[in-house]
């Protein structure tokens, strides 16, 4: 089960993300929100981790940890695939 504090990143327009990473450490008082993605929005997942930390919560949060890791698992047709994830740790200083 997923954590309250992640956010996993998709296909919603961009600003959906950095908004729900804001609002975790505004409203819900979080100390660590952790942004997560897989494959094609990897570079997506950076992105929302910076401009919620450079932007909008400037001196406030900071990058704490980013893991990287890759899985395995079948795709539809039937053929072992590896995809690629990340896990960045967002922390209120």
């Amino acid at each position: 089960m997923a954590e309250d504090n992640s956010i996993f990143i998709g296909g919603k327009p961009f600003m959906n993300y950095v908004t729900a990473v804001v609002m975790q450490f505004t409203t819900k008082n979080a100390d660590e929100v952790i942004v997560k993605a897989r494959g094609k929005f990897i570079s997506r997942a950076v992105d929302v981790a910076e401009v919620a930390s450079k932007r909008f919560l400037e001196e406030q949060v900071g990058v704490k940890d980013i893991k990287i890791d890759s899985e395995g698992f079948q795709n539809k047709e039937g053929r072992d695939v590896r995809v690629s994830s990340i896990e960045i740790f967002l922390k209120r200083n």
